[in-house]
């Protein structure tokens, strides 16, 4: 059997385990301690053992830039993608998918799968890609965020300056980015993983090879669908992922790229799922709003939409990047990854455009019908 394949099944056959734990494991508090020891204890010590194998480069400043440059592109073409479904951009929905879909989450969706098929110097260019997201999503997005509660609420005002602070340190004493600023200083200091005590080097080695196997579990926990609104949400995510290789292109021949690891990864980390962060950002206008008992029509965000988006979105990229990495030699072709992108959007548009063209056929069949029932009656002339 290939290789790539084997590993794939391998990540389906737990994710399917992480579904059928679903009966043992019921309770959310159960559910989030497993997300928590993934982001504090595993996903930390695999970036860790990743970047000390790493010579560092002044050239991965451009890591987070990409980034950055990335989320604001998505960021300003959203309006478009809600124009496409009908969806009013300062509409509660609107303003809701407007910070989740340009946010990304790559380290439950991709930084296992980066390690698995790219390696550990991919993984640590991800990470630092993904300080750049990071300030995205925490602050630009909660300055957003705010900004539009302030105009769905005159009374309210908040001081931006003591928030972003707060957010600030926040993004300092994320475990990640703890780990990484140790590394580079280790690093700096001409260190390596050889040069650490044996107890360091083996404890960070061991605890980085849970990654993969708890994710994948958390993917099949976590795993959440409702019906009716899920046809859109997945139709928007199916834009958003051919957008994001459209981009993923533009970059590639914007830059000259042409090592297929690193075409993979500007490939894929785009394509990771939507973050959690905006959702927080939206939970604390929610619950201000909540207290004033607004009703939902003026509400500024649909926090329930937004859980449902969070919960297609996570196994919806795992899928889609598991798809690309397995198959990565294929995909390292622009042509290939053009059509892709091309028909991912066309498959989340194509079902909307014939929902509204039957829907526009049948209101002028009963627009018509009376009239002919009208003709039917009418006395003929003799």
């Amino acid at each position: 059997m290939d290789p790539a394949l084997e590993k794939t099944l391998t990540f389906l056959l737990f994710i399917v385990l992480g579904v059928l734990l679903k009966t043992k494991l019921k309770t959310k508090e159960q559910v989030t301690g497993i997300q928590k020891l993934i982001l504090a204890v595993a996903l930390p010590s695999t970036i860790f053992v990743a970047l000390m194998g790493v010579k560092i480069d002044l050239a991965m400043i451009m890591l987070p830039v990409m980034a950055l440059l990335f989320n604001f592109t998505l960021f300003v073409i959203t309006p478009l993608i809600l124009r496409v479904f009908d969806i009013p951009r300062h509409s509660a929905i609107g303003r809701t998918l407007m910070l989740l879909l340009p946010s990304l989450a790559p380290g439950l969706s991709c930084f296992p799968f980066i390690l698995e098929y790219l390696g550990e110097e991919s993984l640590a260019n991800a990470a630092l890609a993904d300080v750049g997201n990071k300030l995205f999503v925490l602050i630009f997005l909660y300055i957003i965020a705010m900004n539009w509660f302030q105009r769905s609420n005159k009374d309210e005002r908040e001081e931006a300056g003591g928030k972003v602070k707060s957010l600030l340190l926040s993004l300092i004493k994320e475990p990640i980015n703890m780990i990484m600023a140790f590394a580079i200083v280790l690093l700096s200091l001409g260190l390596n993983m050889d040069s650490l005590p044996g107890f360091l080097s083996n404890g960070f080695g061991r605890l980085a090879t849970l990654m993969t196997p708890l994710v994948l579990l958390f993917i099949g926990l976590a795993v959440k669908f409702e019906k009716g609104k899920i046809g859109k949400v997945l139709s928007v995510l199916l834009v958003r992922a051919g957008c994001s290789l459209f981009l993923s292109v533009a970059l590639i021949v914007l830059f000259g790229l042409n090592d297929s690891s690193f075409m993979l990864l500007v490939i894929v980390f785009p394509l990771s799922s939507c973050s959690f962060w905006p959702f927080a950002h939206m939970s604390t206008f929610h619950v201000r709003e909540e207290a004033k008992h607004l009703p939902l029509s003026k509400r500024t965000f649909d926090v329930d939409f937004a859980i449902l988006v969070l919960a297609c979105s996570l196994p919806f990229s795992t899928a889609l990047i598991l798809c690309i990495l397995s198959n990565g030699t294929v995909f390292s072709n622009v042509w290939v990854l053009l059509s892709l992108a091309t028909v991912l959007t066309l498959s989340g548009i194509l079902p909307h455009v014939l929902k509204k063209v039957r829907l526009h056929l049948v209101k002028s069949a009963e627009s018509a019908e009376p009239a002919g029932h009208v003709l039917k009656e009418m006395p003929l002339d003799r």
